[in-house]
């Protein structure tokens, strides 16, 4: 198959991109705006495949996309690409509308259009797989309540509402329009590849570099911490055997609070890293908390077991082994971060553009 990804330069997608070309024989085009977030050196190990394409498209830009469409005529879509960290959603949310909203409507309409002019097993087989989050459904009240697929829609943020939003707009598209989609919607993702101002990865750094580490409210907000590798093979998973107009839920089932997390995080530097910065007696002492973000959700948690049921994935690892991992990474790869932090990864993208 071809496989075309959008947002395939960011965390989540390059682990997409990585998983196909890695452990399928099947073809990737990623098409990436190449914002902040994006990095194409998060692809370096599959980017020399004969397998593996490049465009660098804004998903808003519906002519671009249409001339995608028509020259790499794709199998299945994958689309991950959207604003996605709640902070900036805050401060500055007519990114997230743009992106999230009306990049998807554009990509449903490109792809809806394409769609219409295939025939037999090729249109039969075309897939529109829209990958979501499950902070569309809000806050959860109970301490054993669980996120199913059937869970109503409560989003808290601007970054929340513009993906239920486009998760609305997708399903809309199937029943309106007969376009062939699939909706997942995962918990939060951590591993190798993280941009730093997500939580796992700004502790291990600000850690390392003896500075503090800023943790919102008490620290008691919980999520189920998902090892980013396992979300990928459960979309590949998704986009090639789940059925037309389902939802999947994809959780790690790790429910954490983030002081717990954090906490994590400081022992497996205690024993990883034993020389610490200067003035740092125990990495656990950088620990600061600071005042809650407006609308912070106390708890998610995710129900996986259709999943598991119906397509047979659930996940491999562990929090402890997925986090011991993850820190061992950032260890190994200082090069990647360090450029992601002086930002002189980017200077690649200003010539693409």
């Amino acid at each position: 198959m071809k496989i075309l990804v959008t947002g395939g330069a960011g965390f989540i997608g390059s682990a997409v991109v990585r998983h196909i070309i890695e452990n399928t024989q099947d073809n990737v085009v990623n098409l990436d705006k190449l914002t902040y977030a994006g990095n194409l050196e998060s692809l370096s190990l599959v980017s020399d495949s004969e397998r593996y394409a490049f465009e660098q498209v804004d998903i808003c830009d519906r002519a671009e996309l249409d001339r995608v469409f028509a020259t790499h005529k794709p199998d299945v879509v994958m689309h991950l690409a959207a604003e996605s960290h709640v902070d900036r959603s805050i401060d500055g949310p007519a990114a997230f509308i743009e992106t999230n909203i009306i990049g998807t409507y554009a990509l449903l309409e490109a792809a809806r259009q394409y769609w219409n002019t295939l025939d037999g097993d090729k249109k039969a087989g075309f897939r529109f797989h829209h990958i979501s989050t499950d902070e569309v459904y809000g806050d959860l009240e109970g301490t054993t309540d669980l996120f199913t697929e059937e869970t109503s829609y409560e989003p808290s943020s601007p970054y929340s509402a513009s993906k239920a939003s486009s998760d609305h707009l997708v399903r809309a598209w199937l029943r309106t329009y007969g376009l062939p989609t699939i909706v997942t919607n995962c918990s939060n993702n951590y591993g190798p590849y993280h941009f730093p101002e997500k939580l796992i990865p700004l502790m291990i750094l600000n850690a390392l570099d003896g500075k503090a580490l800023p943790v919102y409210g008490d620290g008691m907000q919980i999520r189920d911490w998902l090892f980013v590798e396992d979300h990928a093979r459960a979309l590949y998973k998704v986009a090639t055997e789940g059925e037309i107009g389902e939802t999947y839920n994809i959780g790690g089932h790790n429910e954490k609070a983030n002081i717990e997390v954090v906490k994590t995080i400081c022992a497996l530097l205690e024993e990883l890293v034993p020389n610490k910065p200067e003035g740092v007696a125990q990495y656990q002492d950088l620990i600061t908390y600071v005042k809650d973000r407006p609308g912070h959700d106390v708890r998610y948690a995710i129900d996986a077991s259709k999943i598991e049921r119906e397509l047979g994935w659930k996940p491999e690892e562990t929090f402890e082994s997925g986090i011991r991992k993850t820190v061992m990474w950032y260890l190994d790869n200082k090069a990647w971060w360090s450029r992601v932090l002086d930002g002189s990864y980017s200077l690649e993208r200003l010539g693409n553009n």
